[in-house]
């Protein structure tokens, strides 16, 4: 377990607004639900847990800047320190009460991810990682799985909303890596995506279109955990390609090479 001033700031306001979500789940009924593009759907319960998530990082770290999902860029008198923050990734499991969703922070530094907690508030999974001390799910060090032949994986993609990414691209990279994998899912959430290759429980996962604070923060545990990560084409920056391609080294590279084929 990863014990710092930091992580002791960002796991407390994770937290506690993951207070205000696990009361607003038990009571999907009641919430008010807007729209804001087709598919993409911002709830009461997103803007609370953003406003605590907000106020929480702000008192503890008055100048650093905020790039947030429903609030956008916060600039900060530090320029060198960035949060990423998704007060609940899983929107739309969330909304049709399904429980798989969660919050994520990822704190930049000059550029790089440094901290990151991603917390699974229904399962009370809490996963911490610091630039050099590793990843953890509560008390248990992360490491990747290490299959080697992409026959035995289990594969996770992401779909993008209607009227963002392209839906046919998905449906040809879905196609070529369900030839060769042993199993390919969706379940909703980039950073427990992204958590769940961290900790073994998936070897490979790619999404296109999706935005730093879905993955800030899962980035972080996959190469703590000592995987790979890269764009979906194979780029060294998945924050500013917009996509993202991980696993262990060998899966990755092989990844990453179907989705090149495909693409070409």
């Amino acid at each position: 377990m990863i014990v710092s001033p930091l992580m002791t700031v960002m796991v407390d306001a994770v937290r506690k607004a993951a207070r205000g979500l696990k009361r607003d789940f038990g009571e999907i009924e009641n919430l008010q639900v807007s729209r804001k593009g087709p598919g993409d759907f911002v709830t009461a319960a997103d803007r609370k847990a953003e406003a605590t998530l907000r106020e929480a990082l702000m008192k503890a770290r008055p100048g650093y800047g905020l790039i947030m999902e429903e609030s956008g860029v916060i600039e900060g008198q530090d320029k060198t320190h960035t949060w990423h923050v998704d007060p609940l990734d899983g929107t739309t499991n969330f909304l049709h009460g399904v429980p798989h969703f969660c919050i994520s922070v990822g704190l930049e530094r000059e550029g790089t991810i440094v901290a990151a907690v991603i917390y699974e508030p229904i399962k009370d999974e809490l996963y911490l990682a610091e630039r050099g001390k590793g990843a953890f799910l509560n008390n248990k060090r992360l490491r990747v799985a290490g299959r080697q032949d992409l026959a035995d994986s289990l594969a996770l993609y992401g779909s993008p909303y209607l009227g963002r990414g392209s839906h046919p691209r998905l449906l040809k990279e879905l196609a070529a890596v369900m030839a060769v994998t042993g199993g390919v899912r969706q379940t909703g959430s980039a950073a427990l995506d992204l958590a769940a290759v961290a900790c073994g429980r998936a070897d490979v996962y790619w999404e296109r279109d999706i935005k730093t604070w879905d993955m800030a923060a899962g980035l972080l545990l996959v190469r703590e955990a000592g995987g790979f990560a890269s764009s979906a084409d194979g780029g060294a920056d998945p924050m500013t390609a917009g996509s993202v391609a991980c696993g262990n080294e060998v899966l990755q590279r092989e990844l990453v090479a179907i989705l090149r084929k495909v693409g070409g």
